[in-house]
């Protein structure tokens, strides 16, 4: 049955762009947070990685999340010395998320469970119509 292989995939790609929606909002939750001792390292942005998987039952390729893997970016240095993170320097580390990026990331993530959504909305209606055929 087609209709439930399409149904399936796209609840596959649901579930990995929830996952990369969850991830997204954790990193803008910490996009100000800063280490808990002098010199310490803050919070460090966190990027989703996706890989296909073949369903053997179906034959079809499915997503899912590889990974959750951090962000190699370098820290944003500002100078404050009264920081209570501030190194010997007087310089805070800041995290590496920009929140600009990361909003660019969630519209997208969020239109594509959207458009997964849709998919399964599409498919419940074409089964829906065939019942009421069969039903006639």
């Amino acid at each position: 049955m087609e209709l439930k292989s399409a149904m399936q995939i796209a609840a596959s790609g649901m579930k990995a762009q929830g996952t990369r929606l969850r991830v997204i909002s954790e990193n803008l939750a910490n996009a100000d947070s800063t280490a808990q001792v002098p010199g310490g390292e803050p919070y460090r942005r966190k990027m989703v990685t996706f890989q296909n998987v073949l369903d053997r039952q179906t034959g079809q390729d499915r997503v899912k999340v590889s990974k959750i893997i951090p962000d190699a970016a370098d820290f944003q240095l500002h100078y404050d010395p009264h920081h209570p993170a501030a190194n010997s320097d007087g310089y805070v580390m800041l995290p590496n998320v920009n929140p600009l990026i990361e909003a660019t990331d969630m519209r997208e993530a969020s239109r594509s469970y959207e458009a997964n959504l849709n998919v399964i909305e599409t498919s419940k209606a074409m089964i829906q119509k065939t019942i009421d055929i069969l039903r006639s």
